[in-house]
């Protein structure tokens, strides 16, 4: 149908092409984002040439491992990276190491390297010096009974050992969401 010299698209092919148009551009931004149970390979990288070469692990000592949490935390766009590092060279009986990392070109940077943690960490809503306050237990390592630490960030970095001040114990429910449970599945560094 035309009306002076125009053609005109019947209405349910007009919505059928919007809808196509939109599911498109939904599905090429989920495969542009990094999945948080997988974390691509310049974090792979990196972590591996921040922590050194490995050595041969003993049975006792078993493999190096890493979970990560793609995270926001200071509102900017752009994701930092959690992540927390286990096996017996990265753990005590106080906890194991936790970093973050910010994006750096096509590598990163750290912002922090934090003794002592178990799991789980939690991205808390309050915030500090523009960046999101963070949460891990504390336990073992002669802390009894175990606790919440509440790692705030002061303008450079957050603390480096939840046990001792600037970190302090969290009194009441502190609102946030987990970004690496307890029940995350590791993955081999090496």
């Amino acid at each position: 149908m035309s009306k002076a010299g125009h053609s005109f698209i019947p209405k349910e092919v007009a919505i059928i092409i919007v809808v196509l148009i939109l599911a498109s551009t939904a599905t090429l931004a989920q495969a542009q984002q990094p999945s948080n149970s997988t974390p691509d390979s310049s974090l792979r990288e990196f972590i591996r040439h921040y922590l050194g070469e490995p050595h041969a692990p003993s049975e006792k000592e078993g493999p190096t491992q890493y979970s990560a949490a793609f995270v926001d935390l200071n509102d900017d766009g752009k994701k930092e990276v959690i992540v927390y590092v286990s096996g017996r060279m990265w753990c005590g009986t106080g906890g194991c190491v936790m970093l973050i990392l910010a994006p750096d070109g096509g590598s990163y940077r750290v912002v922090t390297e934090t003794t002592v943690t178990w799991l789980p960490i939690r991205v808390l809503t309050t915030k500090s010096n523009g960046w999101h306050d963070i949460s891990v237990v504390v336990a073992g390592g002669g802390m009894q009974p175990e606790y919440e630490a509440e790692l705030s960030f002061d303008g450079t970095t957050y603390p480096s050992n939840p046990t001792v001040p600037p970190a302090h114990r969290l009194s009441g429910k502190v609102q946030g969401r987990t970004v690496i449970p307890e029940t995350t599945k590791d993955q081999a560094l090496y």
